[in-house]
């Protein structure tokens, strides 16, 4: 699971855009936490230490203690242009509130995947998966071994080992996470016949209309209504 991060911050006595400009040409970031029913706290954080923060790569599946509070980041604005990061919101959470995150899903055992061997492509529907989990257990990322796979196989939800406690956001159907499709040579001769895996992939993509499947809800977010604060 990620390891938990606390980072410094100050509260803002301002906040407005020229608040926030003034803040960024300083090396400061603006921030809001929010949520658990209490008023939304404005702050500012240090942009070299968000930075480092954020390359680690699972920093929207860690815990932050923020300002002495326990968090989860919930979204990251960046510059269009210089891609720094300009604007932070962090949800409250209890130590074991059940939270909703996207983790990242690494695929192993490509070596032993016959169908790889053989010139087959990994086509990945989803590079992060929805889970429900305990905030106090949230894993840094997902594994699904390769080994034994073919082409044509497809790798489902209900195929992969969620850590102890978590369950998928999306519970209402056993999507696809990802297929071993021929390669496009053979793709081309047999054009007319694609494969199911490959079906239930551009299903997944949104290519392919679903017959008699519930659509999948968006998430509605742990806002509650409160927008950002500049």
């Amino acid at each position: 699971m990620s390891d938990q991060l606390t980072l410094a911050a100050e509260t803002r006595e301002r906040v407005g855009k020229g608040a926030s400009r003034a803040l960024r040409r300083t090396g400061r970031v603006p921030a809001v936490i929010y949520g658990q029913n209490k008023a939304p706290a404005s702050i500012h954080l240090e942009e070299k230490a968000l930075a480092r923060a954020l390359a680690t790569g699972h920093f929207m599946t860690t815990v932050v203690v923020v300002a002495g509070t326990r968090t989860l980041p919930k979204d990251v604005a960046f510059d269009p242009v210089t891609d720094r990061p300009v604007h932070v919101d962090f949800l409250r959470i209890d130590e074991h509130a059940t939270v909703h995150v996207a983790v990242p899903v690494v695929f192993t055992g490509e070596e032993d995947a016959p169908g790889l061997a053989r010139g087959g492509v990994l086509n990945i529907v989803r590079h992060e998966l929805e889970l429900v989990v305990d905030a106090a257990e949230i894993p840094s990322e997902i594994s699904i071994s390769l080994a034994g796979k073919e082409v044509g196989d497809s790798i489902h939800i209900g195929d992969v080992t969620l850590p102890a406690g978590a369950a998928p956001a999306t519970a209402d159907r056993d999507f696809t996470v990802a297929t071993i499709v021929a390669p496009s040579a053979l793709r081309a001769e047999g054009a007319d016949a694609e494969t199911p895996g490959a079906e239930l992939a551009a299903m997944d993509a949104g290519l392919v209309p679903e017959a008699e499947t519930p659509t999948e809800q968006a998430d509605a977010g742990a806002t509650g209504g409160e927008g950002r604060s500049e």
